[in-house]
């Protein structure tokens, strides 16, 4: 059925637990994995009188959240490697994180994307949207949900 899932993380507890059962759900059906990283791109912040943020801070924030990813994607390399099921990374820093998660799915030929859902409700969903709801809506490939 499935050959090639996606799965993207965040590094949070809750995409942990959606990482561990995507790698059992690849292992039973023999199927490889994609993790997938997308850094939030940093905003450029002004602030009265043309004040901005020193371009060295923002260098330094970026290498900070790629080495973040990195160590995250290691994580999971790690258990797909104790699993026996083949795993690949990638990481990039996408306009938005629905769209960089699709992007991948694409260009990866991922035949599934196996993601989380951090199950926002109220004002929070409102707020802060829902990434996996607009990879439901957007998506051309399934989408699995964890929850």
């Amino acid at each position: 059925m499935f050959k090639h899932i996606l799965i993207p993380t965040d590094g949070s507890a809750v995409a942990g637990k959606a990482v561990k059962a995507g790698i059992e759900l690849a292992k039973e059906i023999g199927a490889r994995i994609t993790v997938y990283y997308g850094i939030d791109p940093m905003p450029a912040p002004y602030y009265g009188d043309g004040y901005t943020i020193d371009a060295r801070v923002i260098e330094d924030i970026e290498r900070s959240a790629r080495a973040g990813a990195e160590k995250a994607l290691a994580k999971v390399a790690k258990l797909a490697a104790a699993a026996g099921v083949p795993c690949a990374g990638v990481i990039n820093k996408p306009p938005t994180p629905y769209d960089g998660i699709i992007a991948v799915a694409k260009k990866q030929k991922c035949d599934v994307i196996f993601m989380a859902s951090h199950g926002r409700r109220g004002i929070a969903g409102v707020v802060l949207g829902s990434v996996t709801n607009k990879v439901l809506s957007h998506s051309k490939i399934p989408v699995l949900v964890y929850r």
